[in-house]
């Protein structure tokens, strides 16, 4: 590696404007698919050269390289399947050889891909062989399973635009555009910091070190796509970085955003962003302790070792053409008054630190967050994003068989809310969904999943703009009330009320005879009958309303959402 190629063009796939407009004009007329959020991440890093080598979505012997070996059907290193997922109906229109126009969410034509592969992928081999385990306790593996089409496709694509960003413009650079002002700047050596997060004084004293270490310039290179389920939301994150900017040399450090979907693989992620980050110019990478790791797995274990993606990395330095900077785990020495490398202080020091889960609490709680840990003008954002818990919307979501007393309870608890006040309250109960949102929807397993996505969404937006809601539905499969978790926990918090009245009692009361109906086979895929419901395995209040009253019952859940912060009661 010459000190300077990461000065040099590397190849898009963007096709010249006046063919671009030539092939607009054709695509109009060709089978068309609706890019969804990842899709769009992935197809803008193709076409902009951000996942070179790569010429389109990977074909079937390609995807069975990376899976298995990390490496392309021509043996180049990839260690990250990039497919084309669709469903099953799209799949059965598109024979390879076809030509397809890739489209944003408002049907703005993007790319056109040439389709020489179409396949079932073994998702659960998929999963095992990219991220370690097939437990759907990973993000990237319950999408895999529960969002993901069935089917790839794969082929070469032609770039008509890149995807239109509103947010952040001027912070938004291409993989050439960055190597272009490197080379305009003299930057020959440039270390990349890869965050998900918010930027605390820790984070800076490492990237000053990792810097001056490297004897480099400094890229802050946030990720502004998707990032973990739960995790701040790219705007507040943004606006984090641009407040302690000033506290960075101006002429040695910039920041820039990508827009990437991150599958939180953790050790091939970690080679996949070094890959991507050579692409952008970089020639140092800081790799984190559990880079880019998803958190626990079912049996509440990491899911990778700590130093795991820092060994891969190593391993295949060379071939990534970036050199590794250690991330190391810095701490805040009180005696000193400054942060210092955990592994070099002496014993019999007193070592500050506070954690992101007391982070999170202290915002909950409105509790002080001391200028030794973060800087005012950040906690001044993560304040604004995130008020104590008393001021923040949060869904109340109840579930379990027909007749366990869920929207009874919701009921009475909506008006012991409302008489309370301070935020507005909405039930979203399950017939009155039926009838006002999903009129035209049946009952099988696909039909019942889409009511309560849309029951989700709904409440999703009532959270994050401050409201109450209250949802009582069956929702009697686990995979779609994770789901909708995820939806609503993006805007406040999320509080599963598992109504577990037995079966025998729910039967008893049926008081509108649907049990009998069921019984005797006059409805088909009745829940609890017919068709399974998938018990929560840990709802934040489980309710049995056999031997209580329904006002003892309402208190349980409001006790539940006091000792939760969401609620204050008098």
């Amino acid at each position: 590696m010459t000190e300077n190629s990461n000065h040099l063009p590397i190849p898009e796939l963007f096709v010249a404007p006046q063919s671009a407009a030539a092939l607009k004009d054709v695509a109009g007329d060709m089978p068309s698919w609706d890019l969804t959020e990842r899709q769009l991440c992935d197809l803008e890093l193709l076409m902009n050269g951000g996942f070179s080598p790569l010429k389109g979505f990977l074909t079937q012997a390609d995807y069975d390289g990376v899976v298995n070996e990390m490496r392309m059907a021509d043996g180049r290193l990839w260690p990250m399947p990039i497919n084309l997922d669709v469903s099953q109906a799209f799949a059965d229109r598109i024979e390879p050889g076809t030509d397809i126009a890739l489209r944003d969410q408002e049907g703005v034509i993007l790319a056109v891909m040439s389709v020489t592969d179409k396949w079932v992928p073994n998702k659960s081999h998929e999963a095992e062989k990219v991220f370690g385990a097939d437990d759907v306790a990973h993000p990237a593996v319950n999408y895999l399973h529960h969002t993901a089409g069935p089917v790839y496709l794969g082929g070469p694509v032609k770039g008509l635009q890149a995807p239109t960003h509103y947010d952040f413009r001027a912070r938004r650079n291409s993989p050439n555009e960055l190597r272009a002002m490197f080379k305009k700047l003299g930057w020959r050596k440039v270390v990349v910091f890869q965050t998900r997060n918010p930027l605390h004084r820790a984070h800076q004293e490492l990237t000053f070190r990792a810097a001056r270490e490297a004897q480099a310039n400094l890229m802050i290179h946030p990720v502004v796509g998707m990032t973990k389920p739960g995790d701040v939301d790219h705007f507040t994150r943004v606006r984090c970085y641009e407040a302690v900017l000033d506290k960075y040399p101006q002429a040695t450090t910039t920041l820039s955003l990508l827009n990437l979907a991150m599958r939180m693989g953790g050790p091939r992620e970690a080679v996949w962003h070094g890959l991507i980050r050579k692409n952008h110019g970089a020639t140092h990478f800081i790799v984190g302790r559990d880079h880019a790791g998803p958190g626990k797995n079912s049996a509440g274990e990491d899911f990778y070792g700590p130093y795991d993606a820092q060994e891969l990395f190593r391993k295949h330095e060379d071939e990534i053409g970036v050199k590794l900077v250690d991330f190391k785990h810095m701490v805040y020495v009180q005696e000193r008054a400054q942060y210092e490398p955990a592994d070099e202080i002496e014993e019999g020091v007193t070592v500050l630190n506070i954690s992101g889960t007391e982070l999170r609490r202290r915002l909950r709680e409105g509790l002080e967050i001391p200028e030794w840990f973060s800087f005012p003008e950040v906690v001044r954002e993560l304040r604004r994003n995130s008020p104590p818990r008393a001021q923040q919307g949060f869904t109340v979501f109840f579930t379990g068989l027909s007749g366990s007393g869920k929207s009874t309870v919701a009921n009475a608890l909506m008006v012991k809310l409302m008489e309370m006040g301070g935020r507005p309250v909405t039930l979203l109960d399950g017939d009155v969904v039926r009838k006002h949102l999903s009129s035209e929807l049946g009952f099988s397993k696909e039909h019942r999943d889409i009511n309560i996505k849309r029951i989700g969404y709904v409440a999703s937006e009532i959270t994050k703009n401050g409201g109450i809601a209250i949802c009582a539905p069956i929702a009697p499969y686990t995979a779609t009330r994770r789901a909708v978790r995820e939806m609503i926990e993006a805007g406040g918090a999320f509080v599963e009320v598992h109504v577990a009245t037995p079966l025998e009692e729910c039967e008893r009361r049926d008081r509108k005879g649907l049990y009998k109906l069921a019984r005797e086979g006059k409805i088909k895929e009745f829940t609890g009958i017919s068709d399974p419901y998938e018990e929560p395995q840990a709802p934040e209040l489980r309710l049995d309303t056999t031997n209580i009253d329904v006002d003892n019952a309402a208190h349980q859940v409001l006790l539940k959402l006091e000792q939760l912060g969401l609620i204050g009661l008098k």
